[in-house]
């Protein structure tokens, strides 16, 4: 018997007042993928926990030139 692959479960922040935001969701414990909540069909940026928490800290220390 083979097992069923689980669809993600995709959110957005709570903060989000318009489409135009990245979801998140746990792909399996140790990787996340992110995607643009614009076009969910065009894929997804699977990334370690690890390096999405770096990602967030540059973010947040204004380290992007974003």
């Amino acid at each position: 018997m083979t097992k069923q692959a689980r669809e993600p479960q995709w959110r957005t922040s709570t903060y989000t007042e318009a489409q135009d935001c990245v979801e998140l969701a746990s792909l399996d414990g140790a990787s996340v993928g992110i995607r643009d909540s614009k076009d969910p069909r065009s894929g997804y940026l699977a990334v370690s926990v690890a390096e999405l928490n770096s990602l967030i800290d540059r973010i947040k220390a204004d380290g992007l030139d974003l």
